[in-house]
C-alpha cells in the first residue's frame, strides 16, 4: 500500500476506522468521506471529508474531486458506507427498503462512477465493497438488508466485468462483525464467533494492494468462526 492513495466511504464506522488507520499504517495516503462529521484539512497523508451524502451524485463527484485536489491521484476506493436494519416483510416500513438501497447501493455505485476515470489511470485501480453474506440467502427479518447487499453483490460483478483489465472490482461478505453496537444488539450472541475488524481489513487491503491483481469479480466470504 506505500505511496497508494486510497478513499475509504463511512470512514468514522466501526469498520471504517479500523480499515483508514490500517491502510496509514501500511504507508497508504488516505481520504476518510462519510455522511458524518465535518471536513478537516488533515496531514498530507490523511484528509477528512464530512457531511457527504454519498447516495447524491453530485456529491460523491465533488468528493473525489476534492480527494484529486489534495493527492493528485486515486489508486484505490473502499466502499464501506451502509446501514443495516432487521425488520419483516409483512411488519415492515417500504420506506425501509428505499432507504437500505440508497445507503448500501447508491452510495458505493455513486463513489465508484465518480473514481472509475481516476482509478483507471492509476497502473493498479482497485474496488473493494462490502457486500455481506447473509445477502446470500436471506433470513426472516433480513429482507430489506439481504436485497440492498445483494445488489452490491450484482454491482461489484457488472463493474468488474465493464473495467476487466483497467481496474479490479471485488467484495468481501462479512458475517457478523464484532463492533460494540452489535454487541449491545446480540449480547447473548458468542462474540468470538464473529469476525473482528481488522480480520476484515486484512482481507480489504490484501484485494487493494498489488499482489491481488489477478483477483477481479469475486465475492469473498469472511466468515469468522461462524
Amino acid at each position: 500500500m506505500q505511496g497508494k492513495v486510497v478513499v475509504v466511504t463511512g470512514a468514522s464506522g466501526a469498520l471504517g476506522k479500523v480499515v483508514a488507520q490500517a491502510a496509514l499504517a501500511r504507508g497508504a495516503r488516505v481520504a476518510s468521506v462519510d455522511y458524518a462529521g465535518s471536513d478537516i484539512a488533515g496531514t498530507p497523508d490523511h484528509m477528512q471529508l464530512g457531511g457527504v451524502d454519498l447516495a447524491d451524485a453530485a456529491q460523491a463527484s465533488k468528493a473525489v474531486e476534492a480527494v484529486m485536489a489534495h493527492f493528485g491521484r486515486l489508486d484505490v476506493l473502499i466502499n464501506i458506507a451502509g446501514a443495516f436494519s432487521f425488520e419483516t416483510v409483512a411488519e415492515g416500513d417500504p420506506e425501509t427498503w428505499q432507504r437500505l438501497y440508497a445507503i448500501n447501493v447508491l452510495t458505493a455505485l455513486n463513489a465508484s462512477r465518480a473514481a472509475i476515470p481516476h482509478l483507471a489511470a492509476s497502473p493498479a485501480g482497485r474496488v473493494v465493497n462490502i457486500g455481506a453474506i447473509g445477502a446470500l440467502q436471506a433470513a426472516r427479518g433480513m429482507g430489506p438488508y439481504a436485497a440492498s447487499k445483494a445488489g452490491v453483490h450484482r454491482l461489484t460483478e457488472a463493474l468488474a466485468a465493464e473495467l476487466k483489465g483497467k481496474v479490479t472490482v471485488n467484495a468481501v461478505l462479512p458475517s457478523t462483525i464484532d463492533t460494540a453496537a452489535n454487541r449491545a444488539a446480540m449480547p447473548n450472541a458468542d462474540f468470538a464467533k464473529w469476525v473482528s475488524a481488522q480480520e476484515l481489513a486484512n482481507v480489504i487491503l490484501f484485494l487493494a494492494g498489488d499482489e491481488a491483481g489477478a483477483v477481479t469479480g469475486a465475492l469473498i466470504p469472511v466468515s469468522g468462526r461462524v
